[in-house]
This record gives structure tokens, C-alpha cells and sequence, in this order.
């Protein structure tokens, strides 16, 4: 085995490629998203990438002319313009800085000093134990022999999750914030009366009970939203989790789903492509993902059909309700009108359109719910009616996580069980309807509502009741008016 000695004291995640996020089309009235949209760079990208270029060009010219102080003064300046970050220049780019690094460090056999002073470099500049391990090609074990070796403490710097941790945790102790308080404020925007529901037992936050159940990813209910709206791509070691949306309920229920797992990052754009209404001009989605280890997540990344029936079949009754949760919440639409509709969508000649056979089958099989396969324009649906859709939701009520869905369910079950009459049911469900042909709260005010609900908003008590919000409105030119309060 090869000795390594030191004679002084002393993460990087590889994309292949951008992600693969297209996905089935799917519409219905509820507003959904079409999620088949590509990230594209970002104006700046192609500057940035030409700037990392140049600096690696000149880099190696260092490196063949044997001036090792040279090469690292350019790697740093790589590292700190973020040449080394493929979620930022693209797996080519990063790639080239890891290949310079490896150089520097083989031509470097024999001069300890300059390793330990690339490994401190590193260090200080934030890089993770993940990518210099993967840059330097070795192993851990080999890794962090050179560390202990070399006098290098290369502590874990608190992470991100902590960080946003003790800052809800003191907004929690100092100003009272609450993930329900969070939930009331995003009623509220949206033109929801939080009071009404609860005087006839109906609480429009109970979405957010047994959310930490979901911190299992083995939990069905992560297969069923997969298999809808997430987002799921696998890169090298880790895999990523993506949900996206400009609705104002998605806006803060999706960032609420992923915290299940891991707090998530958020990357905000303007949305491409076709635009979604002839009133809307320019719409502001919002991007939240986070990433794990591909060890962490337990279920199919495509979609093999033969494979998912055997997982769905394979399911407890308990099991497949969660299943049925997640699919809801993503693909899925609750309504009522005359009765109960249930339906969970798909596109028509794609391999998700597979996926509603199979629950056709299994719900039938299973619960003794009948539902049927019901085609329109450019979805085909599994729709679920009257006595069969009211017999689905009291099997599914309690994994249903989507606000607006599960405060629908809850409405229409207590309407069933007559404890609302039918003039004020219709009221109720009125706050939850969405505006057809013309502007709607619902609709593309996500930014907003995600300000308005976010923690350190509350730092300055409860929102004065005698105000109401105003909303973004766009000009033709695509030009924000800020929103404001009024009496």
C-alpha cells in the first residue's frame, strides 16, 4: 500500500448533464401546472461559461509549463467565480476544473507542502469532502488519511437544514410563528375564511398533520407523487427532488411538503413557454428541489409499468391509500358539481397513461370502488363518481396533503354526512373554486403568497385585519407592480 507522509499542518456533486424534467402533459380546471418545462440557462450562464473557459485555458498553460503556483492561484479564482458547481456551467465545464485539480495534485507527488496547501485552499473556500474526494480520485478512507495526516481539521460547517432550523426555531420562540399561522396567511391571501370552515368542524390546516410521517421517503405516498407532479432525476451519487409551480397554493405547499426531508432551495424565474391565460402576461414560477442520496431514495426512477403494477399490487390496503394520496396531490382533482368527482389524470399515448389501468384494477380489486377511464382533449383521466368518489375519500382523506384538495374533501364529507346543508355548502365551496376565463387569486400569484407566509414575515405580529391584500398586477411590458396594502 502506497505511504502517504506529510511534513507541515495543514462537496462537489458532478451533473450529467442538465436534467431530464420534462414531463407529461396534463390540464385540468384546478389550475395545475404543466411541469414540462426545461431549466434554461440563465442570461448570465454563457458569460459565466465563457469566463471559466478562458481561466482553465489558462490554467493548464500553467500546468505545462510546470508553474505550480500559477495553476493554483487560478483554481482558486475558478472555485470562487463557481466554475467547479455544474448545477451552474454544466457537467463539461465542472468537469474540466476537477481534471486541472487532479493534475496539480498527480505532478505534485513528492511536494507535500503544495498538496496540504491545495487540500487548505479547498477547504477554506467551502468546497465539500465530496468533491475533493471525487476530484483527487480516491476514496474516503484514502482522504482522510491525507487530513489526519497532514494535520487538516476539515469539520462539517453546520448545515444548511440547521441553519434554517434555528431561525424558525427562534421566530417560533420570539414572535409566536407557526406552520399554522403560515397556513392561515395563505387562506387568507387567497380569499379563504379560515373561521367559517372551523364553525361547522372543518379545519382548513389539517393538511399539515402527519406531514412528518413523509420524512420516510419508503412511504407510498413519495411513489404516488412521483409518478405525477414531482420531479425525479438521478445524477452520479445523489438524486433530486423537484416541484414547481406559479399557483399561490402550490407555492407554499410544496415547500412545506419537501421540509418532510430536508428544507429545500428555491430558484425563482420567470415562466417559459406559452402562457397559461390571454390575461396573463408574464407569470413568476417558483422551483423548489433538494437533493439526497440515491441510497435514500427507495423507488423506480423511469417508469417501467410491469415493474410499478408488481410494487402497486404489492401494497397493504393502508399502502395503496397513501399511493392514492400522492397521485391526488399531484395529478389529481376533488370537485363537486350535482356530485363528487375524483379523477387522477394523465396524457393520452404516454406511459403514464398505463399507470391508471393498473389502478383501475387495483382500487376495484381491493376496495370494491369502481371508476372508469374517461378521455378528453388531451388527458385521459381515472375518474371516480358519486358514491364510489365519496367511498375513495373517506379511504384517502388522511394522506391527502394538498390544502386545497384536503379542504375540499374534508367539506364535501361533511356535506355527505349532512352536518352542512346544501346552501351552505355551496357557499363554502365557492371560496375554493377557481375564476374561469379571468384573473384568479389562485392563479399565478405564488411569489406573493410565499412572502406573505414565509416565517419572517410574522416578526411583527399578526397581519391587521383591517387591511386586505392587493395583488400583483403585470403590464404589458412585463413590469412589476409591487403590491401594496390598502384599507
Amino acid at each position: 500500500m502506497h505511504r502517504i507522509r506529510c511534513i507541515a499542518e495543514g462537496g462537489f456533486k458532478i451533473i450529467n448533464g442538465s436534467p431530464k424534467m420534462g414531463k407529461d402533459p396534463m390540464v385540468n380546471e384546478e389550475g395545475q401546472e404543466l411541469n414540462n418545462e426545461i431549466s434554461l440557462p440563465q442570461p448570465t450562464q454563457a458569460g459565466r461559461i465563457g469566463l471559466c473557459q478562458e481561466i482553465i485555458e489558462e490554467a493548464r498553460g500553467c500546468l505545462q509549463n510546470n508553474d505550480k503556483q500559477c495553476a493554483m492561484r487560478l483554481i482558486e479564482e475558478l472555485v470562487k467565480a463557481n466554475c467547479h458547481n455544474g448545477y451552474t456551467v454544466g457537467k463539461e465545464v465542472a468537469d474540466k476544473v476537477k481534471d486541472l485539480i487532479h493534475e496539480l495534485w498527480l505532478t505534485s507527488s513528492g511536494d507535500n507542502e503544495l498538496r496540504r496547501a491545495l487540500l487548505m485552499m479547498l477547504r477554506n473556500l467551502g468546497v465539500s469532502k465530496g468533491w475533493v474526494r471525487d476530484a483527487l480520485e480516491m476514496n474516503t478512507k484514502m482522504l482522510n488519511k491525507w487530513f489526519a495526516r497532514c494535520g487538516i481539521n476539515w469539520e462539517s460547517k453546520a448545515t444548511r437544514n440547521e441553519v434554517v432550523k434555528s431561525i424558525e426555531d427562534l421566530l417560533r420562540e420570539k414572535f409566536s410563528w407557526s406552520e399554522v399561522k403560515m397556513c392561515k396567511a395563505m387562506w387568507r391571501f387567497i380569499g379563504v375564511n379560515v373561521d367559517v370552515y372551523r364553525k361547522y368542524g372543518i379545519e382548513p390546516c389539517v393538511w399539515l398533520n402527519g406531514l412528518e410521517l413523509l420524512s420516510d421517503l419508503r412511504n407510498p405516498y413519495w411513489l404516488g407523487l412521483a409518478k405525477s407532479d414531482l420531479v425525479v432525476w438521478k445524477y452520479d451519487r445523489e438524486v433530486r427532488l423537484e416541484l414547481k409551480t406559479t399557483n399561490s397554493i402550490d407555492a407554499v405547499f410544496f415547500p412545506t411538503l419537501l421540509s418532510a426531508i430536508k428544507t429545500p432551495s428555491l430558484n425563482i424565474g420567470w415562466k417559459r413557454g406559452a402562457l397559461a391565460a390571454k390575461y396573463v402576461f408574464r407569470s413568476i414560477s417558483l422551483l423548489y428541489y433538494t437533493d439526497i442520496s440515491t441510497k435514500a431514495w427507495p423507488w423506480l426512477i423511469g417508469l417501467d409499468i410491469d415493474e410499478l403494477e408488481r410494487v402497486i399490487k404489492g401494497f397493504s390496503d393502508e399502502e395503496l391509500a397513501e399511493f392514492i394520496a400522492g397521485e391526488i396531490d399531484g395529478d389529481g382533482m376533488v370537485r363537486y358539481n350535482v356530485t363528487v368527482y375524483v379523477g387522477i389524470a394523465a396524457c393520452k399515448n404516454c406511459l403514464k397513461r398505463a399507470i391508471l389501468d393498473v389502478l383501475k384494477e387495483v382500487i376495484a380489486e381491493r376496495f370494491d370502488i369502481i371508476g372508469s377511464i374517461e378521455s378528453y382533449k388531451t388527458d385521459e383521466a381515472l375518474v371516480f363518481r358519486g358514491k364510489n368518489a365519496v367511498r375513495l375519500l373517506r379511504r384517502i382523506t388522511k394522506y391527502v396533503h394538498h390544502p386545497l384538495k384536503r379542504l375540499r374533501i374534508e367539506l364535501i364529507l361533511a356535506y355527505y354526512e349532512g352536518r352542512i346543508d346544501d346552501e351552505e355548502f355551496e357557499r363554502l365551496y365557492n371560496m375554493t373554486k377557481y375564476e374561469q376565463g379571468e384573473p384568479d387569486i389562485k392563479r399565478n400569484h405564488g411569489l406573493e403568497v410565499l412572502a406573505r407566509a414565509a416565517p419572517q414575515t410574522h416578526t411583527h405580529g399578526e397581519q391587521n385585519p383591517k387591511y386586505e391584500y392587493k395583488t400583483m398586477s403585470w403590464s404589458p411590458g412585463g413590469d412589476l407592480n409591487p403590491s401594496l396594502l390598502r384599507r
